[in-house]
């Protein structure tokens, strides 16, 4: 047992080297083997950060669908070693789907084969794949606790659902509407209702938490810098990591808004740079990676000022006085936590190498639906 432990472990170290031959070892055994490997790469990963979600993503870019499908079953079966789990690990593996269906008085590498009209070594090779990526991810800041924490002892505020689903079902409307003039309409009034939704709820008390959001790699520096500033209109802060995913420190629901507005804006702004280059032919500026950069770039900075014209409260406002203090604390609240979570962070600049990328882009975001609720 322990000599095929290691040769698994050697195996993800080595990826160019020869996988344990297993097919005429006992089912048990074998399945006994990747399950205690993955087990411990796990417990490592949860201890330093790591949720579901976060292994899948680094799982999805680095390896085939095979890997990726024996992680979710992987996740699924560590889930259920726990008596307890927090809230955002249930919501996580509820997203990427997993559950255990198969049999668990069986072993599941053979089962898992059988499924996917593979053999053994296929399933092992997958578990191999699965555990080479584990293995080399870095330390992340602990943001929920690990799982088997007593649920005492978890400090978890909901949002309420009807909210959500409401900003959901608008933004969809939003991400599909092909009237440029209705999004423009509805784009400032959008902001301001998030804002005012946000300083009636500042007497209340609030929790200051993290969340990640994992961006596609492909123009990365420009997605993050939308979520960016998505997140400072929303009294939030955000860390990018060359992983492929933007931290964000805040209140609850503000984080949530920020999540649902980001992902809309980024669909907009995907579907209007496609759009600027469907007219150009092949090695037109407008078809370039340098466009492409630059116009996320100015979308990103164009949506900035426009949220923060939006979140402007009224000198006339008769709860200016009452909200300044909240507004303040809340700042202070979350400064306070972005620094002790994040001790070293350093600035970066992206150079915009495309005047007509940089053009289309503000333009895109003049044109963006901010509507979320």
């Amino acid at each position: 047992m322990s000599s095929l432990r290691e040769a698994l472990w050697q195996a993800a170290a080595n990826r160019r080297g020869k996988l344990p031959r297993t097919s005429s070892l006992p089912p048990a055994e074998v399945d006994d083997a990747v399950q205690a490997v993955l087990r411990r790469a796990f417990e490592h990963l949860w201890e330093h950060g790591w949720l579901p979600y976060d292994v899948y993503e680094m799982v999805r870019r680095d390896e085939d669908e095979r890997a990726l499908s024996f992680l979710v079953d992987s996740l699924a079966l560590e889930a259920s070693r726990y008596s307890a789990l927090h809230p955002r690990w249930q919501e996580q593996l509820e997203e990427i789907g997993a559950t255990i269906w198969w049999d668990v008085t069986q072993p599941h590498v053979d089962q898992w084969a059988g499924r996917h009209i593979e053999l053994r070594e296929d399933a092992v090779a997958a578990a191999v794949a699965v555990l080479s990526v584990l293995v080399t991810l870095p330390a992340l800041p602990v943001i929920v606790p690990k799982p088997g924490t007593p649920l005492s002892a978890i400090d978890h505020h909901h949002v309420d659902p009807k909210i959500l689903n409401r900003v959901r079902g608008l933004l969809a409307k939003a991400e599909s509407t092909a009237f440029p003039e209705e999004a423009e309409a509805l784009s400032t009034k959008a902001q301001e209702l998030v804002t005012r939704h946000a300083l009636e709820r500042m007497p209340l008390e609030a929790t200051t938490t993290s969340r990640r959001l994992w961006l596609d790699k492909k123009y990365f520096d420009g997605k993050a810098h939308v979520v960016h500033v998505v997140a400072e209109a929303n009294r939030c802060r955000a860390v990018v990591y060359d992983l492929g995913f933007v931290a964000l420190v805040g209140e609850e629901l503000d984080l949530e808004i920020v999540e649902l507005l980001s992902a809309s804006l980024l669909v907009q702004a995907t579907r209007a740079m496609i759009a600027a280059g469907e007219k150009a032919r092949k090695g037109d500026e407008a078809r370039s990676a340098a466009f492409r950069k630059s116009f996320l770039l100015s979308y990103a900075h164009r949506i900035g000022e426009r949220l923060r014209t939006a979140n402007e409260v009224p000198d006339d406002d008769d709860r200016l006085d009452r909200l300044l203090p909240v507004l303040a604390e809340r700042k202070k609240a979350v400064e306070e936590y972005f620094g002790a979570m994040f001790t070293r962070t350093v600035s970066k600049s992206t150079p915009v190498r495309s005047a007509a990328g940089w053009d289309a882009g503000r333009s895109a975001a003049d044109r963006a639906n901010l509507s979320i609720t």
